[in-house]
């Protein structure tokens, strides 16, 4: 069975890798194997230009061992200077080389402060680019980062605009600077799935973030976003491998 993000009975393990060369992509990708990891999140905009390409991306999905592969194609790091339509083709390759999930960010094609656009040529232009990663044999994610806190009725109208692009998995980050928030932020989790049929992810940064990212999967999540190690770009709000196998392998809900 092809590898996949929509069909699995509880939310993944998956490890972000921001790796900016294939070497050192594939050393930790083996790593993560050994502790659990049950997909990859390979953030493409980190791998240095020259290994974009075919043979160096299909050697790192290769790595990957047959699990599901999500990939991002952001404005940043390596790809700084990227127009959008560079991100998007960039992403179309990955498809084409064996991802399993692609991410769409909300605002491609018009760049907004909240990470959504509402202007409709450029969501005519995020519909086709849906389409054509569906007919690569790609799912879709579509992903909407805040910059700081928003309610639930803000959250719950970018996740049907979401939803009605034609993505297959919803992503938000919101904001929990203090506990008010992250209760909030529970409650969020646990309506979207009222919101859409779309699977989703659901996230949070601030001072309160990292306990929706470790709680999240058992709110209705999909996934798990997890890191193998701290350091460098790997920021201390993401829950580490081995601890979050244990957190989501011994939630009672």
């Amino acid at each position: 069975m092809k590898p996949s993000f929509l069909n699995s009975n509880k939310p993944l393990l998956c490890v972000m890798i921001q790796e900016d060369n294939p070497k050192d992509a594939i050393d930790l990708i083996q790593n993560c194997r050994f502790d659990g990891a049950e997909a990859f999140g390979i953030q493409l905009e980190c791998l240095k230009r020259e290994y974009r390409n075919e043979t160096d991306l299909k050697t790192i999905f290769n790595a990957c061992g047959g699990l599901p592969i999500y990939v991002t194609s952001y404005r940043n790091y390596a790809s700084t200077g990227y127009t959008d339509q560079d991100c998007m083709d960039y992403l179309k390759l990955a498809a084409k080389c064996g991802a399993t999930l692609c991410d769409v960010m909300a605002d491609t094609f018009d760049i907004q402060k909240e990470g959504t656009t509402f202007d409709q040529n450029a969501v005519s232009k995020q519909k086709q680019v849906i389409n054509e990663l569906h007919a690569l044999g790609a799912e879709v994610l579509m992903s909407t980062h805040f910059t700081d806190f928003k309610d639930k009725e803000y959250t719950y109208n970018i996740a049907r605009a979401q939803s009605e692009r034609g993505c297959d998995v919803i992503k938000i980050v919101n904001f929990a600077h203090n506990d008010e928030q992250l209760v909030k932020n529970l409650e969020i989790c646990v309506g979207l799935k009222e919101v859409s049929n779309a699977k989703y992810l659901y996230l949070a940064s601030g001072e309160k973030g990292k306990f929706i990212r470790q709680t999240g999967g058992g709110l209705g999540a999909c996934m798990y976003l997890c890191v193998y190690r701290y350091g460098g770009v790997y920021f201390l709000q993401q829950p580490v491998l081995k601890s979050q196998k244990l957190i989501r392998d011994n939630m009672v809900l």
